[in-house]
């Protein structure tokens, strides 16, 4: 269990700290001068079941607030201390309002100095407590008289945190690693090692891990949990994780990275948030206010565009999208402070909604529909509210990252939440979920749409996808849709002929006069399949009108039996596919992979001109590039065009 401290200067947080752990956590020499705590200060203390209690002590100092705001994420109990000389100050407030709005609901308030006080004074002080902590997240907190000169509580107060460890449970480690940097230095003889507390998942020796900022690939070489060397580092411990790799040192790693498993670096300078202004600000908050961000250990400047909303009105809320310098580690759920442009105060606190939202139509009812669906931590909730809004497709990848899934979690909430999951068909190993209605929606339409295509143009073979997706009445991304028409496609619900998508039974058929004169031309085409006749050829040949041979080989090509290579100039399928394999194999031979069009003359036959004409065609279709007077076979465009071009 994390219990971090909160309060005002001087109240006596790190002294309390030492009085439970017999650890003075103000390690740096200005600390040790001013009597002050400066930065985050760490102090373990074990328990007699064997858990391990980690503290993480904040200065109370406004000037550090920064500082305070860096440990105080990621904890499970709040020390609020109030001395009880002074009583709450302003710092004690704002720390209260802190842990407010990260939604630390567990805590307990002690009440130091307490030695000082009588019985009279500890009483009107509790009052004025229980009357600051109404409203807020820690009301119902147990208040505490200690004191660590005397000894006063200080037993009572470290049995009171032995009950609260033993109702922590352990948090769950099916997510991705992820560990907010608060601390990064070296230890001789060991390189490397940086500190934080474990937002999710876990981390093993030997196992590779990333910086968010930079990628740079870090290998675990050792890991020290709760201050006592071990073999894993868990959510929800204080972790200290001896790091190596080529880009890793001490000057590369800054407070605010994150440490992270490489499926979840994904760094993002928009947060679409809930965000909620402190009720005690002065004025509304106004569309793009500058301030200052804090997440997990990160502190970078941005500003607030409210999105259903002109101003935010002091103890509102409101849908917002923060717009950062520079990128930070977020996903959904991740808690947020705002404070104002000179970093004087909080003002705002809010959770991250869309780690990675769009930087247009943001503020549309549909976006803003489903931001409120996203407001829904349970995984299964949150894709059954999606699937229901425009556009009623999710994005499984972008949705198990967001929400850190692994793949087998975020699967098993889809098959909660009743819907259909469906791999792309680019080969990407992503997905997409829809409800069955949706789906039975989407395959009515475009059955719909296929069937009026068929009806009134009977001579063509189909259409292609990106037309038959332009097509229907709803608006489908293209990605969903090529996994969509896969789904149908193995379902039989349609058929595939070359390029093109069909009905089942659909079958193009000519009338019995174009039937006779392509029964006169295909044969002569097979003749010479890498050089057949031009139209004026076949018109001459046969005495028929040349625009009537023009025609008829252009339907031929919708219906997919023939290729317009050139103007005029018509070919088989086939041998068109044939002569793109004769392009790959002269560049697979070439030392270079280039050939030239010489080459490609040769091995066809025939004259130069036809030959640069046949280059020409694939160049325009980008099977094949031409630089510098050679070419070069482009693999994926020649392997789709060879799949989808091949004779049906």
């Amino acid at each position: 269990m994390i219990v971090g401290t909160a309060g005002h200067i001087d109240h006596g947080k790190t002294t309390l700290v030492r009085a439970l752990t017999g650890v003075d956590t103000d390690r740096l020499p200005e600390e040790k001068a001013r009597g002050i705590t400066i930065d985050l200060g760490f102090a373990y203390l074990p328990l007699a079941h064997g858990r391990t209690l980690g503290f993480v002590d904040v200065p109370g100092h406004e000037r550090f607030i920064h500082n305070m705001l860096a440990g105080v994420g990621g904890i499970d109990v709040a020390l609020l201390v109030v001395a009880a000389d002074d009583g709450p100050m302003p710092q004690t407030r704002e720390h209260l309002a802190i842990l407010d709005l990260l939604g630390v609901a567990r805590g307990i308030v002690a009440i130091t100095k307490a030695d000082l006080a009588d019985a009279d004074r500890l009483a009107e002080l509790e009052g004025e407590i229980r009357a600051m902590l109404a409203g807020t997240t820690l009301a119902d907190a147990d208040i505490m008289p200690v004191s660590a000169q005397s000894g006063l509580g200080v037993a009572d107060l470290k049995a009171r945190l032995e009950l609260e460890a033993e109702a922590t449970a352990d948090r769950a480690v099916d997510g991705w690693f992820r560990l907010p940097i608060d601390r990064c230095f070296t230890v001789a003889g060991a390189g490397t090692v940086v500190t934080g507390t474990v937002f999710a998942g876990e981390a093993r020796q030997d196992e590779p891990l990333a910086l968010l900022s930079s990628g740079a690939a870090a290998r675990v070489r050792g890991i020290h949990a709760q201050n006592t060397p071990a073999k894993t580092g868990r959510a929800g411990q204080r972790c200290a994780l001896n790091v190596a790799g080529p880009q890793i040192a001490k000057d590369a790693i800054h407070r605010g990275d994150w440490l992270v498993s490489p499926e979840l670096r994904r760094p993002t300078d928009r947060l679409d948030v809930h965000l909620r202004l402190l009720a005690d600000e002065q004025r509304p908050m106004r569309h793009w206010t500058p301030v200052h961000l804090h997440l997990g250990a990160a502190h970078v400047m941005g500003r607030v565009v409210l999105l259903d909303a002109e101003t935010l009105a002091p103890g509102a809320a409101a849908l917002a999208q923060l717009v950062l310098d520079r990128p930070v580690g977020a996903l959904h759920g991740d808690r947020l402070i705002l404070r104002d442009q000179s970093a004087r105060r909080t003002m705002a606190g809010g959770m991250v909604l869309d780690p990675w939202p769009p930087t247009r139509f943001r503020r549309r009812p549909e976006r803003l529909a489903l931001l409120s669906a996203l407001r829904q931590t349970d995984p299964v909730a949150a894709l059954a509210a999606l699937a229901a809004l425009p556009p009623y497709i999710i994005d499984l990848v972008a949705f198990g990252q967001a929400r850190n899934l692994r793949p087998a979690s975020r699967d098993a909430a889809v098959a909660a939440a009743s819907l259909d999951a469906l791999p792309m068909a680019d080969g990407s190993g992503g997905s997409i979920a829809l409800s069955p209605a949706q789906l039975a929606a989407i395959t009515a339409a475009v059955t719909q749409t296929l069937g009026a295509h068929h009806e009134k143009q009977p001579n063509s073979p189909g259409l292609e996808p990106e037309k038959l997706r332009v097509a229907l009445p709803m608006k489908i991304a293209a990605p969903s849709f090529g996994a969509i028409a896969a789904a149908l496609l193995a379902a039989r619900a349609l058929e595939a002929d070359g390029p093109w998508l069909r009905l089942p039974g659909h079958a193009v058929r000519l009338s019995p006069e174009d039937e006779k004169l392509w029964g006169w031309i295909r044969p002569v085409m097979e003749q010479s399949p890498f050089g057949p006749p031009r139209v004026r050829d076949f018109a001459d040949r046969y005495d028929v009108a040349e625009a009537k041979v023009r025609d008829l080989l252009r339907r031929l090509s919708k219906m997919g039996l023939v290729w317009q290579v050139a103007h005029d100039h018509f070919f088989l399928r086939g041998p068109v596919v044939e002569m793109a394999r004769i392009a790959a194999d002269l560049a697979t031979k070439a030392a270079d992979g280039r050939f030239k069009a010489a080459e490609f003359r040769d091995r066809i036959g025939g004259g130069r001109k036809v030959a640069i004409h046949i280059l020409e065609f694939f160049d325009r279709g980008g099977v094949t590039t031409l630089r510098d007077q050679v070419r070069v076979v482009n693999k994926d465009r020649y392997e789709r065009f060879v799949k989808g071009a091949g004779p049906s």
